[in-house]
C-alpha cells in the first residue's frame, strides 16, 4: 500500500526505496548526508539515478575519540595531506569491512560496479567528514528548472544502506517546504566545504582492495589460500622455545614446529597427538612441549622407558631439559589414583596405543587420571586397527558426545556411523567392497577428526621440507632398504604335515576348543556377555595356535604339548565328577590378550581353579568334544613326531654365515614367542659358536642394561659383548637399538605396523648407520624360482588367513588386510618408513608460502592483504580430475575449515590437500574471466555445506530409544520416578547425581566403568542404594571440565575465504 504521508516508516509500500523510487524520476540535484554509507545495496536505487545529473554524498566517519583527536590536531584551515590520507584510510577500511560482509551476489556487485561507473562519469561525488559527531541522516532532493516546486528533503532514522532503505523498522519524514529545503542545503554545502573528497579513492579501494578486483592471477589466489590455511604456523617464534635446555641440544626446525603445532592443539582441545614416524624424537619434542607448559607434569610410560640406565629414558631426558615431572609405570594407575590426580596439569602418555580398548581397567583408570588436564598421547601408530581404537585415545581428553572437534560434536556417533557401514557386509564373501569401505573410513576420521589433533610427518616430509635445517646441522636420515623376504622352504612331506596340521586346529568339527569354553556347555544359561568371553577365549587359542606353527616348530611343540597336558587334566577331573573353573578372570584374560602376554594368559588359564561344577551340571556333548579335541591334539603330536628337521632355523643359520650383512653387523631378532627366542639362543650358540643376547617378558633391569650398552649409540658405557640380540615384541617400543643397523622378523608381523615399531629400534635421528636392513620370514614350498617361492609364500599366507575365518582378525590384532597386501608390505620400503600414502603433505604447501615469506617479502605482505572473498578464473583442461566449469570456495567458520567443489550437476566436499593441488599454480598462469553462472555456484557450495552440517548435527544429537549403551541404561534409573522424586538426597547428594547425568550424557565416563556400574545397579530400586552405588564408583574427577578452548563454530559466522572458476575455453 502506496502512501503520500509526511511520516512514513519501512513497513511494506511505505520504505525509504519505494519513497525514491516515486520522488527522483524529476529530481536533478540529490545530496545525501549520512553517518552510515553501504554501496552494497546501490542496486536497488541505480537505475532511479540514471537521469539525475548530480549526486553528492557526504559521509560520516566512524572513528574513535583518540583518532578524532589525531585528525583535529594536524587540521590547518586547508586540509593538509596527512589529514586527507588519515581520513581516506579511515574510510577505507569501513568500506572494505563493508564490501567483505556484503551479500553474494550479481545484483550487488553490478550495484557496486555501477556506482564506481557513475563516479568516473562525474556524476556522483563522494566525501567524508572527520566529525566524530555527524549522526544526520539526511536526503536533499532539488528538481528540475521550471518544476513549480523547489525540492524536497527526507530525513529521519534511515541510513543509506539495505537494511536503511528496506528492512530495519524506521522512522522518517519528508519536508517539502522550500523553506526546509533551503535550510537542508545551506547546512550540507558547509559540511561538504570542510569533506574531505574520496571519490577517486573510493573507485580505486574497490577495484584494487575487495574482491570485486580483477586482476587477481591464480598463482596469487594459490598463495592466499596457503597464507589462510597455514595463517597460524606462519607465526613461529625462534626464540620460543628455548630455556633450560641441554647446552649441547641440537635445535631442529621440525621439532620447533611441532612443539608449536602441539601447543596450538592442546590450548585448542584440551589434547594431541604426537605422531611424527619412529625415530624422529618423540620424546625431545615432549621435552619441548612440557617446557611451555605450565603447571606439574605426569609421564606415564613402560618400565623400561621410567630406567635411569636407559639414556634415552622418559627420566633421563626430562632431566636434562630440567622439567619437573613425576614418572610412573603403566602398571601403576591405581596408584596414581591413590595418591590423588589433582596435582598433575599435564599428562604425558607414552605408547597411548595401548590404551585403545575401553573396556579394561588399566583403560579406566587412565581415563579419571586425564580428567580436567591437558593430555599428550605420544604414539607413532595411534590408528592401528579398528576406528574405535582411536576413538578411545581420544576420548581421554574429549567427551564422547559433546566434543569440541569442528562440525564432530558426537564423536561416538561419528565413529559408531563408520562401524555400521561395515556391518552388513560379509569380510569374506564382501572382501573388496569390505576393504574399500576400511580405508574410506580411515580417510573420513583422518580429515575430519585426526587433522584437527594429530601432528604427524614422515621422514621423507621431514627430509623434502627442513632439508636446508638438516644440511647446516650436518644430519641425515639413513636409507632404509626395502625389506628382503628370507624363504625357508618346505619339502613336500613337511609341507604336507604343516598344512595339514593348520586345517586341524581351525576346523570346527575336528577341534572344538572345548577345554577353554567350559560355560558353553552348562546346562544352566549364562549371559550373552558369558558366551561372548568364551567365544573370543576360544579364537585365541585357535590364533595362539597357528602364531606358534609359524614361529617355529619347537614352540609349536611346546605349546602342543602344554594343551594336551591341560585336556588330559581336565578329563580325569570330570571322569572324578568334579571341574574347577573361575568366571572371574576371564576380564584379565582380555586385558593379557590385549597387552599381548601370552604367557600369562596361558598360565592364567591352568591355574582356573576357583569354583567347582559337577560333571552332571554339563551338557553330555562336553564330555564327546573334549575327548574328540584330545584325540586331535594328539593326532597333530603324532604327526609332528615324525619331523626331525627345521628348515627355517636352517635357513636362518646359514645366511647369518653367507650373507655380507648379516655375517657382519650387529643384529636384533624379533619372535613373538618367549619359547622360540629360548630355542634360538640354544641353537646359534650350538651352531655357529656365538652367543646371543636374550631379553623378554621376564628378563630384569640387569639383562635391560647389558641390551643397552651393547646396542644402544647412546649408552653412556658401550660394550661389544653381543653381537646378536633376540628379543620378544617387549622391546619393540621404546627403547633405542641403533648401534645395530639390521632388523630380523623371525615371526611373520601378521599386523605389519609391528614391523614400523620393530625397525623403529634401530631407524633413528641419530643412528650412526647410512643404511637400514630389514629382513622377514616366510614359509614356502621348494623352488628355485623366487618368483615360485614368493607365490607359495602368499599362498600360505592366505591359509592362514583364510582358515581363521573371522577369527583371522586377532591373527592380525584387528588389522583388515589382504594376503597379498600383507606379503607387499612386509617388503615394501614406502610402508616401513610410513610412506606408503603416496599423497601429497601439508608440509609441501606450508613451505611454499613460508619460503614466500622468507624469500619475497613484498609479495607476502601483497598476498596476506588480498582481501576476504577473493576470486579467479583459470583454463580446466591442463586438469585431468576437475570437472570442466566447475567452483571451488574455501569457507571458514570459527574454527572449521572446509572445501567445496560444484558443477551445475553436483557439488561436494574436497580436503585441503585436494584443494590446494587443485589450486597449485606458477607466476605464468593466466586469469581467465570468470563463470557467467559464477553466484549460482557460490550458492550452491553454500547450500552444500550448510546441509553436510545439519545431517552431522542431526546425525549426531540422534539419540536411539532402547540402545544398548550402559550409560543410556543407567541414565534411565537415575531419570526413574523412584530416584526423580525421593525426598531423602541430601543436597550433596542431589548435586552429585545431577553431575553423574551430566557426564554420562556427555560420553565422558569409560565403557569399562559404566559396565560395572549398571551391573552393579541391576534390579536396584533403593534410591539410596543407587547413590550408593554411583559414589562408589565415580570420582569426582570426573567432573572437572576438559582443558580446553570453548568451540564457537556454531555461532560464528560462515565466511567465504576464496574462491576459484575452472573453465572450458
Amino acid at each position: 500500500m502506496q502512501t503520500d504521508h509526511t511520516f512514513f516508516t519501512n513497513e511494506p509500500g511505505t520504505t525509504l526505496l519505494d519513497r525514491f523510487k516515486r520522488t527522483l524520476k524529476d529530481v536533478r540535484y540529490f545530496d545525501i548526508l549520512v553517518g552510515y554509507f553501504r554501496s552494497s545495496g546501490f542496486f536497488h536505487l541505480y537505475e532511479s539515478f540514471e537521469d539525475i545529473d548530480k549526486i553528492r554524498i557526504l559521509v560520516g566517519l566512524s572513528i574513535d575519540k583518540k583518532t578524532f583527536q589525531v585528525i583535529e590536531a594536524v587540521r590547518q584551515p586547508e586540509f593538509d595531506f596527512e589529514s586527507h590520507a588519515k581520513i581516506e584510510k579511515i574510510f577505507e577500511r569501513e568500506l572494505l569491512e563493508e564490501v567483505e560482509t556484503s551479500g553474494d551476489s550479481l545484483n550487488v556487485e553490478e550495484g557496486i560496479r555501477k556506482f564506481c561507473e557513475f563516479i568516473q562519469l562525474g556524476k556522483i561525488e563522494i566525501k567524508a567528514h572527520p566529525s566524530k559527531n555527524l549522526h544526520a541522516k539526511v536526503y536533499i532532493s532539488r528538481y528540475k528548472d521550471g518544476d513549480r516546486d523547489y525540492g524536497n528533503v527526507i530525513t529521519g532514522s534511515s541510513n543509506f544502506s539495505e537494511s536503511g532503505l528496506l528492512a530495519n523498522r524506521e522512522f522518517n519524514v519528508q519536508l517539502k517546504n522550500s523553506a526546509d529545503v533551503k535550510f537542508a542545503l545551506e547546512q550540507f554545502e558547509a559540511l561538504w566545504k570542510e569533506a574531505v573528497d574520496i571519490s577517486e579513492y573510493y573507485v580505486d579501494t574497490i577495484n584494487k582492495k575487495t574482491w570485486l578486483n580483477d586482476s587477481i592471477t591464480p598463482y596469487q589466489l594459490y598463495l592466499k589460500l596457503l597464507y589462510e590455511y597455514f595463517r597460524e604456523d606462519l607465526n613461529i617464534d625462534d626464540d620460543l622455545f628455548y630455556k633450560n635446555f641441554p647446552q649441547d641440544f641440537m635445535r631442529l626446525k621440525y621439532q620447533e614446529q611441532a612443539v608449536y603445532n602441539a601447543k596450538k592443539i592442546l590450548d585448542e582441545y584440551g589434547g594431541v597427538f604426537l605422531s611424527d614416524v619412529v625415530g624422529l624424537g618423540k620424546t625431545y619434542i615432549s621435552a619441548m612441549l612440557a617446557s611451555q607448559l605450565p603447571g606439574r607434569n605426569l609421564v606415564v610410560a613402560s618400565p623400561a622407558l621410567l630406567d635411569r640406565s636407559n639414556p634415552n629414558s622418559w627420566v633421563n631426558v626430562f632431566h636434562d631439559f630440567k622439567i619437573a615431572s613425576q614418572f610412573e609405570s603403566i602398571g601403576k594407575l591405581a596408584k596414581i589414583i591413590e595418591e590423588g590426580t589433582d596435582r598433575y596439569d599435564n599428562i604425558f602418555i607414552d605408547e597411548a596405543h595401548k590404551f585403545r580398548n575401553e573396556l579394561n581397567m588399566s583403560y579406566e583408570n587412565l581415563s579419571q587420571i586425564c580428567k580436567g588436564k591437558k593430555v599428550i598421547l605420544v604414539t607413532a601408530t595411534p590408528l592401528n586397527n579398528s576406528p574405535f581404537d582411536i576413538l578411545s585415545q581420544i576420548k581421554l581428553f574429549q567427551k564422547g558426545k559433546n566434543s569440541t572437534i569442528p562440525g564432530i560434536k558426537n564423536l561416538d556417533s561419528f565413529f559408531n556411523s563408520l562401524q555400521k557401514r561395515l556391518k552388513d557386509l560379509d569380510r569374506k564373501a564382501d572382501y573388496d567392497e569390505y576393504m574399500n569401505l576400511v580405508k574410506e573410513n580411515a580417510n573420513e576420521i583422518r580429515d575430519k577428526v585426526l587433522k584437527h589433533l594429530m601432528v604427524r610427518r614422515t621422514r621423507k616430509e621431514i627430509e623434502l621440507y627442513f632439508k636446508q635445517d638438516l644440511l647446516a646441522q650436518g644430519l641425515r636420515f639413513p636409507d632404509v632398504e626395502k625389506p628382503t623376504p628370507i624363504f625357508y622352504q618346505l619339502d613336500s612331506k613337511l609341507d604336507s604335515i604343516f598344512m595339514e596340521t593348520i586345517k586341524l586346529i581351525t576346523d570346527k568339527k575336528n577341534f572344538t576348543y572345548s577345554r577353554y569354553t567350559p560355560l558353553l556347555y552348562l546346562k544352566e544359561s549364562i549371559s550373552d556377555f558369558e558366551k561372548t568371553q568364551q567365544k573370543n577365549l576360544m579364537s585365541f587359542m585357535k590364533t595362539l595356535l597357528i602364531k606358534r606353527l609359524e614361529s617355529s616348530f619347537f614352540a609349536f611343540n611346546q605349546t602342543l604339548d602344554r594343551f594336551i597336558a591341560s585336556y588330559d587334566a581336565f578329563i580325569k577331573a570330570y571322569h572324578k565328577g568334579f571341574i574347577y573353573l573361575s568366571r572371574k578372570h576371564f576380564h584379565k584374560v582380555l586385558e593379557y590378550l590385549m597387552e599381548e602376554n601370552y604367557e600369562a594368559i596361558e598360565l592364567l588359564i591352568e591355574n582356573d581353579k576357583a569354583e567347582s561344577f559337577k560333571a552332571s551340571d554339563f551338557k553330555p556333548e562336553f564330555k564327546k568334544d573334549l575327548e574328540n579335541d584330545c584325540k586331535t591334539l594328539k593326532h597333530i603330536k603324532s604327526l609332528w613326531e615324525k619331523v626331525t628337521k627345521d628348515p627355517k632355523l636352517d635357513e636362518f643359520v646359514n645366511v647369518l654365515k653367507v650373507h655380507k650383512v648379516l655375517s657382519k653387523s650387529k643384529i636384533i631378532l624379533f619372535t613373538e614367542s618367549k619359547e622360540t627366542a629360548e630355542y634360538l639362543t640354544g641353537e646359534l650358540l650350538d651352531k655357529l659358536k656365538e652367543k646371543p643376547l636374550l631379553y623378554h617378558g621376564s628378563s630384569g633391569a640387569s639383562e635391560l642394561k647389558v641390551v643397552i650398552s651393547n646396542f644402544d649409540n647412546k649408552a653412556r658405557h658401550k660394550s661389544d659383548e653381543f653381537r646378536i640380540l633376540i628379543a620378544t615384541e617387549v622391546l619393540s617400543e621404546g627403547i633405542n637399538l641403533h648401534r645395530s643397523n639390521v632388523v630380523i622378523n623371525y615371526d611373520i608381523p601378521w599386523n605389519p605396523t609391528r614391523m614400523i615399531q620393530r625397525v623403529g629400534r634401530i631407524n633413528r635421528v641419530d643412528t650412526p648407520h647410512k643404511k637400514i636392513f630389514t629382513y622377514n620370514f616366510f614359509p614356502t614350498t621348494q623352488s628355485n624360482n623366487i618368483i615360485k617361492l614368493q607365490e607359495a609364500a602368499i599362498a600360505k599366507i592366505n591359509y592362514f588367513i583364510e582358515m581363521l575365518g573371522n577369527d583371522a582378525m586377532l591373527l592380525t590384532d584387528g588389522e583388515e588386510i589382504k594376503s597379498f597386501e600383507l606379503f607387499q608390505k612386509l617388503t615394501s620400503k614406502d610402508f616401513i618408513t610410513g610412506e606408503e600414502n603416496g599423497q601429497d603433505s601439508e608440509l609441501k604447501f606450508l613451505k611454499v608460502i613460508t619460503d614466500i615469506r622468507d624469500n619475497d617479502g613484498n609479495l607476502f605482505e601483497q598476498i596476506k592483504y588480498l582481501p576476504k572473498k577473493s576470486r579467479t578464473s583459470r583454463n580446466a583442461e591442463s586438469y585431468h580430475n576437475i570437472p570442466e566449469n566447475s567452483l571451488i570456495t574455501y569457507f571458514r567458520k570459527g574454527k572449521l575449515e572446509k572445501f567445496y567443489i560444484t558443477t551445475a550437476q553436483f557439488a561436494q566436499e574436497i580436503d585441503f590437500i585436494t584443494a590446494a593441488g587443485l589450486f597449485e599454480s606458477t607466476p605464468k598462469t593466466p586469469r581467465e574471466k570468470l563463470l557467467n553462472n559464477f553466484y549460482d555456484l557460490l550458492e550452491k557450495n553454500k547450500q552444500q555445506m550448510e546441509q553436510n552440517l545439519q545431517e552431522t548435527e542431526e546425525q549426531q544429537e540422534e539419540v536411539k530409544v532402547g540402545s544398548r549403551d550402559n550409560a543410556h541404561r543407567i541414565l534411565k534409573v537415575l531419570k526413574s520416578k523412584e530416584v526423580r522424586y525421593y525426598k531423602g538426597f541430601t543436597e550433596e547428594a542431589e548435586q552429585f547425581i545431577k553431575q553423574v547425568i551430566k557426564v554420562l550424557e556427555e560420553g565422558v565416563l569409560s565403557k569399562n566403568l559404566t559396565r560395572r556400574v549398571y551391573n552393579e545397579l541391576k534390579g536396584q530400586i533403593l534410591p539410596l542404594k543407587i547413590f550408593g552405588v554411583l559414589k562408589k564408583n565415580i570420582s569426582d574427577d570426573y567432573f572437572q571440565g576438559t582443558a580446553t578452548v570453548k568451540d564457537e563454530a556454531k555461532k560464528s559466522p560462515k565466511e567465504v575465504i576464496l574462491s576459484e572458476c575452472f573453465i572450458k575455453i
